[in-house]
């Protein structure tokens, strides 16, 4: 297996597309242009030959890459965020139906700038557990029960991720978790500007070698209610 130093699959993928020149057994890949600025590419690693190659486990990997968004207007950033939307429902609505309880986890260190995605992403995060619980009658119809947790970081708290997800899960019952950490990437051109989504799970600090356990429902205790069949598993989605 080639040694990648990036969590996108996309980026793996080229760079194995230029060392061998050829297709990839067990590798699908997919692009699709919403405009001139959205482009969304789609990779399936279908057997263990894919997974051999690249590094990653089987399953979807959905990468979005908006061009300038840094300096884009608020028109193209509602854009890209309905894009991000449709696509991140795509993916959960392949493993739960539309009343389930989803976990939204954000990884990182909130006082790290390049580390810094998942606690802010926590903190915009409109929970809804606790007043479908305590207050339903002030709850539409239909709305999913969403809570959310940042969990810090190993040097911070002196306890691994995982410890920490395992005791939230075992009590709060997610029947899926949505995980959120920033990414490394081998362009400079992505940062701020690219999006990974996959049912996979997650391997904080993979992309820099730093590889801790996989977060993936085979891993959370409480994951012997899982009824989904994917061979990956794939219980947490993650960004």
């Amino acid at each position: 297996m080639y040694n990648f130093r990036t969590d996108l699959a996309l980026e793996r993928r080229e760079i194995l597309g230029k060392q061998q020149g050829e297709e990839i057994d067990g590798i699908e890949v997919e692009e699709k242009e919403i405009s001139e600025k959205i482009k969304i590419s789609k990779v399936k690693i279908t057997n263990e030959n894919g997974e051999q190659a690249i590094g990653k486990p089987k399953g979807t990997y959905v990468t979005i890459d908006i061009k300038k968004l840094k300096i884009a207007t608020e028109e193209e950033i509602e854009e890209a965020s309905n894009v991000l939307s449709e696509e991140l429902k795509s993916l959960v609505n392949l493993h739960i139906d539309t009343s389930a309880d989803v976990l939204v986890v954000g990884l990182g260190n909130e006082y790290i700038t390049p580390d810094s995605l998942g606690p802010k992403v926590i903190a915009n995060i409109e929970v809804t557990r606790h007043v479908i619980k305590y207050l339903p009658e002030y709850v539409e119809e239909g709305t999913r029960p969403i809570s959310a947790i940042s969990p810090g970081v190993l040097g911070t708290t002196g306890i691994e991720t995982l410890e920490i997800l395992e005791g939230i899960v075992n009590n709060v019952k997610p029947k899926l978790l949505i995980v959120i950490d920033a990414l490394a990437s081998r362009s400079i051109e992505r940062i701020s500007s690219t999006i990974q989504l996959s049912d996979t799970g997650i391997v904080p600090g993979a992309g820099v070698r730093k590889y801790k356990k996989r977060i993936k429902c085979r891993n959370i205790r409480s994951a012997s209610n899982c009824t989904w069949n994917s061979n990956s598993c794939g219980k947490c989605s993650s960004s």
